[in-house]
């Protein structure tokens, strides 16, 4: 009995410790899982995608596009744009004013037939460079959107990495698509 009033908690502190271990692995895990790597074959930037995603060619439009083999109404995609050289991200605006250009510009330009209200705009650093976060509900003729996207400047070039949804099943993918989206990152 003395024998077991001395072992009996170190081993219950152990077990303690055990599960502990495996529940914080499988959450992690967990976080990462369903995702796969891409980088570009110049190497200069890389992002996840959900997998059960493909890759669709586009000409004359974004560098990159991945959709929903089974939602094939969510999208992502990379847009490049040529910007000064002596532009960085600060010289474009804050975090809203990019954020009102794009949805003006890109997301709902006049005559396009779609609404868009900025929803939120956020700055964040990764290393030396300044990414802003940005978040659209987006209005078309017949469904609503929602879109998130991250834009940072980077020699003379704009990167804006989008993933977009119907926004019946935005509750469902949202905290997917901003992993996704705080993927996406400059290599060089």
């Amino acid at each position: 009995m003395a024998f077991l009033s001395k072992v009996l908690p170190a081993l219950l502190t152990r077990l303690v410790a055990v599960l502990l271990t495996g529940f914080v692995l499988v959450g992690c895990s967990a976080a990462a899982a369903g995702l796969n790597g891409f980088q570009s074959p110049d190497g200069r930037y890389a992002f996840l995608y959900p997998t059960g995603w493909t890759r669709a060619q586009v000409s004359g439009g974004p560098q990159v596009v991945f959709h929903d083999l089974i939602n094939s109404d969510e999208t992502l995609s990379l847009v490049i744009a040529d910007v000064s050289t002596q532009s960085n991200l600060e010289t474009l605006g804050s975090a809203v004013a990019v954020g009102e250009q794009l949805r003006r510009t890109v997301i709902a330009p006049e005559g396009s037939g779609r609404q868009a209200t900025l929803v939120e705009a956020s700055e964040r650093q990764e290393g030396a460079r300044t990414f802003y976060d940005l978040e659209y509900a987006v209005h078309l003729e017949d469904r609503d959107r929602h879109e998130l996207a991250t834009v940072v400047v980077d020699r003379g070039r704009l990167y804006t990495f989008a993933a977009s949804t119907n926004e019946i099943r935005w509750n469902k993918v949202k905290g997917l698509f901003h992993q996704v989206v705080s993927s996406f990152t400059l290599l060089v």
